[in-house]
């Protein structure tokens, strides 16, 4: 065991959940922030357990040859976004397969499966098409920026070199703004004041852009002007929209919107489909990426023109979209309301007519639907990181598909559900990782599963 505040040189071996360093001193595991495969570092141990210890990295004693150099400011380094920007980019894919492959040998018990590498980006930078940017008064003065890790604590930013490069322009109009009509801003221990949060949202294909303001209340001064001078200034800005959050929470968007200029929305393209996003629609924040992983499932899904689809966890219908160009029928299952009204407005900008969306939860509304008659030879899951709820999985089961195509975000919750299937009768095949969050450790995979011979 060692001991606590003394320093030690430890070999980091691996990275661990969130991106932490897994190091070894004598056989003993120490997780080191900041570590990377292959690094030699001094640390400063400041948790001392009998199977573990926790340490502050103090100097690289030798640099893992994978190391780069990071490619944002060194001020962002502690804002808990990119955990593995200084890993060299082949490195963080093969990080990712690898997890992959351990959780479904370990918590799937499946050794039979074809797990793909990771399908990585030409260029992991500048990716995201959303952005959430707090804002707070630091020694009396308004900054936007991003949490420190595992805090509120903020860190100020001019650029962020994963978003838009677009948000680096809006976010000098936004302090231009707050500056200028002095702009009261909110205070999170109190919940006083007024502006919260700055959001944005691109088109990428259609550069059509949306800014959002977060307010502790309905109105914030001059925003017709700030309208104008972003026409101005910010190539493809259509709307600017108040979100109305006054809880006192954690939750970034509330549910009212009071539109200021354009219409409210933008739109962008999946391949050959367009989407209509709104302030509080859920859109995958990678669009190049989201191609990809949708065009995986797709072509796991074999479609046949005769085949009934059941897309579980539909959300906006982004995939159920996708499907309903190939099969006959789909039916889209989602439990937030509001984005199955936004799934229905896809369908219609699409014109497709193939599609039926229901709203509830998928463990309530699933069954219920089986029993009534419906059902799918093809299945497809795309749920949240906890993973399907069993009377999904059981639902499935009894519907007996030809197919299940498996999306996940989380590969541990997938291979425990790959595991309940294998136990009734279905067999994934193949697994696809597919990189939506460059120099993160988050990793999603679509999972090819057929019935058992």
């Amino acid at each position: 065991m060692l001991l606590k505040n003394e320093s030690y040189i430890v070999d980091i071996v691996d990275i661990g959940q969130g991106g932490v360093g897994v190091g070894k001193y004598d056989g003993f595991t120490v997780f080191v922030e900041g570590g990377l495969i292959q690094d030699k570092v001094k640390v400063r141990i400041t948790k001392a357990k009998k199977n573990y210890a926790e340490g502050k990295m103090l100097e690289i004693i030798e640099k893992s040859p994978f190391r780069v150099d990071r490619i944002c400011s060194d001020t962002l380094k502690d804002c808990g976004g990119c955990q593995i920007q200084e890993l060299n980019y082949q490195n963080q894919l093969d990080i990712k397969t690898n997890e992959v492959k351990q959780v479904v040998t370990r918590i799937g018990k499946l050794d039979d499966v074809v797990i793909h590498e990771t399908i990585g980006m030409e260029a992991p930078v500048r990716y995201r098409n959303k952005a959430q940017f707090p804002i707070q008064k630091v020694n009396g003065s308004p900054v936007i920026g991003f949490y420190k890790k595992k805090s509120h604590e903020l860190i100020p930013t001019d650029k962020c070199v994963i978003q838009h490069d677009v948000n680096d322009k809006i976010m000098k109009i936004i302090k231009t703004y707050i500056n200028a009509y002095k702009v009261s801003i909110y205070d999170e221990k109190n919940n006083t004041g007024v502006l919260r949060h700055l959001v944005t949202k691109i088109g990428f294909t259609t550069n059509e852009v949306m800014v959002v303001l977060v307010a502790n209340g309905r109105k914030l001064p001059y925003l017709n002007e700030l309208a104008s001078v972003l026409r101005e200034n910010i190539p493809g800005f259509k709307t600017l929209v108040v979100n109305v959050n006054r809880e006192k929470t954690n939750v970034i968007l509330g549910k009212e919107n009071i539109v200021i200029y354009g219409d409210g929305k933008i739109n962008d393209y999946i391949g050959d489909l367009v989407f209509e996003i709104s302030p509080l629609s859920f859109f995958q924040v990678n669009p190049v990426q989201t191609e990809v992983l949708y065009n995986k499932a797709l072509e796991y899904a074999e479609l046949e023109e005769n085949d009934t689809v059941f897309d579980i966890y539909c959300g906006i219908g982004t995939i159920s979209l996708f499907l309903a160009q190939k099969a006959k029928k789909v039916y889209g299952v989602e439990i937030v309301e509001d984005a199955i009204k936004d799934a229905k407005i896809n369908a219609d900008l699409n014109k497709l007519d193939n599609v039926e969306f229901y709203v509830g939860k998928a463990e309530e509304v699933v069954p219920k639907m089986y029993k009534e008659g419906k059902t799918a030879n093809v299945v497809v899951v795309d749920p949240p990181r906890k993973g399907c709820d069993e009377k999904v999985l059981d639902t499935i089961v009894s519907m007996d598909p030809d197919k299940v195509v498996y999306v996940s975000c989380n590969p541990s919750t997938l291979a425990r559900d790959l595991n309940y299937l294998d136990q009734h009768g279905f067999k994934c095949v193949e697994i696809q990782p597919v990189d939506m969050f460059p120099h993160t450790m988050h990793v999603e995979c679509v999972a090819k599963i057929v019935k058992k011979k």
